[in-house]
């Protein structure tokens, strides 16, 4: 982290985010998701992640992810699925104990290959690292240190076999796990706008 304060990291996101506009994501015939960016802790913060399950015609299966999903039905509110999909995939209560801190830019898979997404990413805090524990869609569900996040030996590129040859991804290495793709793509984007 190279000495750099993270303490009250949840107020300098969310002065960040206020006022602010997120830029909106466009993909023709894209499904609409959201996922929630949860810090927790205060004086040593972490961020809420879930290894997403194995399965069969998943294009996201086993990767690590923030806890998240499409929404329910066009009606309901992206910031609504964001907190929805985290309690069902961590039992984590977004509703009761976690604060709104701002909406980040939306962003799209920039594979064509995949299916057209567009993913609203929300930020949330909480005081504390509650425990977390890995719903159907998961198979697991655990608090990262920032510290570990920012960590520059841990940036490293995930390598991916594409029709027609290889994609090289910048992607973060925790604990025998990648974090890359989307994920580390708002990841990047808060870190940039925080200034981390």
């Amino acid at each position: 982290m190279g000495g750099r304060e993270l303490a009250g990291l949840a107020g300098r996101i969310e002065r960040a985010l206020g006022g602010r506009e997120p830029q909106r994501g466009a993909r023709e015939g894209a499904k609409r998701a959201a996922v929630a960016v949860v810090v927790g802790g205060v004086d040593e913060p972490a961020i809420a992640f879930i290894r997403r399950k194995v399965r069969a015609g998943d294009p996201w299966s086993g990767q690590m992810a923030f806890p998240g999903g499409f929404r329910a039905s066009a009606a309901e509110p992206l910031e609504v699925t964001a907190r929805r999909e985290t309690l069902e995939e961590t039992g984590l209560d977004l509703s009761r104990h976690g604060r709104l801190l701002g909406a980040l830019d939306e962003v799209t898979p920039r594979t064509p290959d995949l299916p057209p997404l567009v993913i609203a990413p929300f930020a949330f805090a909480v005081p504390s690292l509650p425990p977390l524990v890995a719903g159907e869609e998961a198979d697991d569900a655990l608090w990262i240190p920032v510290a570990e996040i920012l960590e520059p030996a841990n940036r490293t590129t995930f390598r991916l076999a594409v029709p027609g040859g290889e994609r090289a991804f910048p992607a973060i290495l925790v604990r025998d796990r990648v974090i890359w793709g989307l994920t580390e793509r708002i990841l990047a984007h808060l870190s940039e706008l925080v200034d981390l």
